[in-house]
């Protein structure tokens, strides 16, 4: 699990190499991340070498190799007219024994929807080790997703769905929405007058149309984990 520094470095390192056959020099990599001197560099790089992303080529000046690329999620094309929901993917990576300062411990409170809503949020059944650049400010929650209605926003059955916790959204964002007080489903809210719309990413799921007071907004998706067993 990379750290924000690792990651931009390495893919800063992939595009040069991509684009003129030679990796940046390290001032250009010091630039590049806005950073002070070169020690960070020489830190970031040797932390990528621990971790199996990057080796340096024996007997070469400015000879980095990039062994491979944190994996990515790759979501449907959207709609014309719509912003498609990108998800921050950690997939296929062990998550570390104890939270080190680039991670944070998180609550899984259950399962939510993703077809028809299913029972209200639950209690904390277990924990999960998530990365900090995934959270931000806020105190955020995961749900584990089960069925399939937003699978052509990146989201499928079993994802670890990671929530920010929040009463408000803005139209076309996915959120953890409460339906008349006793069912919760993860959907994208649009608002159409004052009806409140909760609108699947799958064609078999029809959209839903709610009315203002039956519905409440508990926490909108800002990322998901999906493993791989």
């Amino acid at each position: 699990m990379l750290t924000r520094k690792q990651h931009e470095l390495l893919m800063y390192i992939h595009e040069r190499i991509k684009e003129s056959g030679v990796s940046p020099s390290f001032d250009e990599m010091k630039d590049a991340l806005d950073l002070a001197s070169k020690s960070g560099i020489h830190r970031l790089i040797t932390a990528l070498e621990e971790r199996g992303f990057l080796r340096r080529l024996a007997h070469r000046a400015r000879a980095l190799e990039v062994i491979k690329l944190p994996a990515q999620a790759t979501t449907a094309a959207p709609a014309k007219g719509r912003q498609a929901f990108k998800p921050q993917v950690v997939e296929g990576m062990p998550l570390p024994p104890h939270a080190a300062n680039d991670t944070r411990e998180l609550p899984i409170l259950g399962r939510i929807a993703a077809g028809t809503p299913i029972e209200a949020i639950q209690h904390e059944r277990d924990r999960l080790v998530v990365p900090e650049t995934m959270l931000g400010a806020g105190e955020h929650y995961v749900l584990e997703v089960q069925g399939d209605s937003m699978i052509n926003a990146g989201i499928f059955d079993g994802d670890h769905v990671i929530i920010r916790k929040g009463e408000t959204a803005n139209t076309g964002e996915i959120v953890v929405a409460l339906v008349e007080g006793q069912e919760a489903t993860l959907k994208r809210l649009r608002r159409k007058g004052a009806s409140i719309a909760l609108e699947a990413a799958n064609p078999a799921y029809e959209t839903r149309i709610y009315g203002p007071d039956q519905v409440q907004v508990q926490g909108k998706l800002v990322g998901l984990i999906r493993r791989y067993h």
